[in-house]
């Protein structure tokens, strides 16, 4: 047997060899760049040093409570300083971040406490009310904090046992914090909108948030002047992993704590934002956005565009604002995006149309990603690279998840064949390029976020007036898609649009209510399923 000389007195230890994690980026941006403006708050400004050490006070104060390796601590909250503190205190001492919706509703809410068995809850003071009820469908009884954010003059009382400022003041700013032992250590918990009720945990662990957070930046070409605007929920994907991604260079955040169309463009003209991220939702604001909403770029913006898959108008109408649109796609499972419509120069020749069109194409991996493939799911053969053979979306590498808390079934099966199943379906093009042409299980994505149309439908059929019900995607300028209802009355029944819409806002978080209702006999096969493409078609027309 011949013996290998690179195997030989060359073994792994400290030295040579330490965990990948994305806490390493802050330590270095603060050592290196101290002085440096790392967040925008209103009035606020704090630079790295201000911000490691905050960070190192939050791991210290939660610490001293009790929480470390394997403890969840939730958060609830929107795009503030408090909640980007979050994604570097609280896994510094080993428990494991678990961002929530802001958007569910209260059960949800105690489902998700519930099953990732949160210690500590951080809530933000608008967000107080909710989070009240919530934890009344609780079995979970978790230390409560309030975050009372100056930016926020809204209704909410503090319903915690100390509020964040306090909280953190009496943590040590020079907490001897470590790296995880091991990279694969869970860094945070995510959960997906449910398919068939209850939501899936993804588990991220720090290997991959360091290396999408990296990726982020290669993708984006970001450098120490970049400028982030917090468009996209940090509680979804931890923010795409762009929380820990503007350490890499030491950018800057701009924390917005509402979107809207004049708060976006006031902070490109005030902070000379170079980039900001976001759903078709956030595309829709500025393409629509008033005259006196609007203010011209200072310079370019580089807008990353996902969820759903934006349309080549949208597109077109955003690049003519003097935005520069780079089309990315990926899952909660993924750590975001990982997959990048990479520009070849020689496209800025095609026509207007044409350009928004190829744009439109999800890509190619990541450079961080090792994987991308479109495969029969039954007998994972790749599919012809023909651009109309249509297969599932699968993934491989070291941005896929951990898995799904407690659900080793669904990570089994997610996992099948060796390669991370998304549920959507597309095409392969010859320039090794993938589309997504539909999404199996019906899932729509309304402003970013999944909503399950079982789910929906869920809710319908239990209306004593409604015999049969099926909801697809409509799409939408605004949102990218509504949930769109075709409904069957029973005989003598006469309910109306805003009928159906109001019961549904009493059953469900109101961003997965239907934002249309049809009243018609569903289309259905010879073995009486209801076939949801023919109605796609109608939502489409309507």
């Amino acid at each position: 047997m011949t013996t290998n000389p690179y195997e030989i007195g060359l073994d792994r230890q400290a030295a040579n060899h330490q965990p990948l994690s994305p806490l390493s980026f802050l330590k270095r941006a603060a050592e290196v760049y101290p002085e440096k403006l790392a967040v925008v708050h209103g009035d606020l400004r704090r630079n790295y040093a201000e911000l490691y050490a905050r960070c190192r006070r939050l791991a210290s104060a939660i610490s001293e409570r009790g929480m470390g390796l394997g403890d969840t601590v939730a958060v609830i909250a929107p795009n503030t300083p408090a909640m980007l503190e979050m994604h570097y205190g609280v896994p510094m001492t080993g428990a494991v971040l678990n961002t929530i919706n802001t958007r569910l509703d209260a059960a949800a809410i105690g489902f998700i406490l519930d099953h990732g068995e949160a210690k500590m809850v951080f809530v933000d003071r608008e967000f107080s009310g909710l989070v009240k009820e919530a934890l009344t469908h609780a079995k979970v009884k978790p230390v409560v904090i309030d975050m009372d954010d100056k930016e926020y003059d809204g209704p909410g009382t503090r319903i915690g046992e100390a509020e964040y400022e306090d909280f953190i003041a009496g943590g040590d700013p020079h907490f001897n914090w470590q790296l995880p032992a091991d990279e694969w250590q869970a860094i945070s918990l995510n959960y997906t909108s449910g398919t068939t009720g209850n939501p899936k945990g993804v588990v991220y662990h720090h290997r991959g948030a360091h290396l999408l957070a990296m990726g982020n930046i290669v993708t984006a070409g970001m450098t120490g002047a970049s400028v982030y605007l917090w468009t996209v929920p940090m509680f979804h994907c931890n923010g795409w992993c762009f929380t820990w991604s503007l350490s890499v260079v030491a950018g800057t955040h701009v924390c917005l704590r509402r979107v809207t169309a004049a708060n976006i463009f006031n902070a490109i003209a005030e902070h000379g934002v170079t980039h900001m991220a976001g759903a078709p939702t956030v595309m829709g604001f500025l393409i629509n956005a008033s005259e006196d909403e609007k203010k011209p770029l200072p310079n370019t913006v580089h807008y990353f565009a996902a969820a759903a898959p934006p349309p080549a108008a949208t597109i077109r109408k955003l690049e003519a604002q003097g935005f520069n649109v780079i089309h990315v796609y990926g899952l909660t499972e993924t750590y975001g995006p990982a997959v990048v419509n990479a520009w070849h120069d020689e496209w800025d020749e095609l026509d207007t149309e044409k350009r928004a069109e190829v744009k439109a194409r999800q890509g190619v991996p990541y450079a961080v990603l090792e994987g991308l493939s479109v495969r029969d799911p039954e007998t994972m053969e790749e599919v012809p690279r023909d651009g109309e053979t249509m297969g599932e979306v699968m993934f491989r590498g070291n941005v896929v998840m951990k898995g799904y808390l407690k659900n080793e079934k669904a990570t089994r099966e997610a996992f099948a064949g060796g390669w991370f199943h998304s549920g959507d379906l597309g095409v392969w093009h010859a320039d090794n390029y993938i589309q997504l042409k539909d999404r199996s299980k019906d899932i729509i994505i309304s402003g970013g976020e999944n909503i399950s149309s079982l789910e929906v439908e869920d809710v319908l059929y239990k209306h004593p007036d409604i015999i049969e019900a099926a909801v697809v995607a409509r799409p939408d300028e605004k949102w990218g898609e509504t949930p769109c209802a075709f409904v069957t009355l029973r005989n003598g029944a006469t309910l109306s649009e805003a009928d159906v819409i109001a019961y549904c806002r009493e059953k469900l978080a109101h961003f997965k209510c239907p934002k249309t209702v049809v009243f018609t006999d569903l289309p259905k096969t010879s073995t009486g399923k209801v076939q949801k493409f023919k109605l796609r078609e109608q939502a489409e027309g309507l």
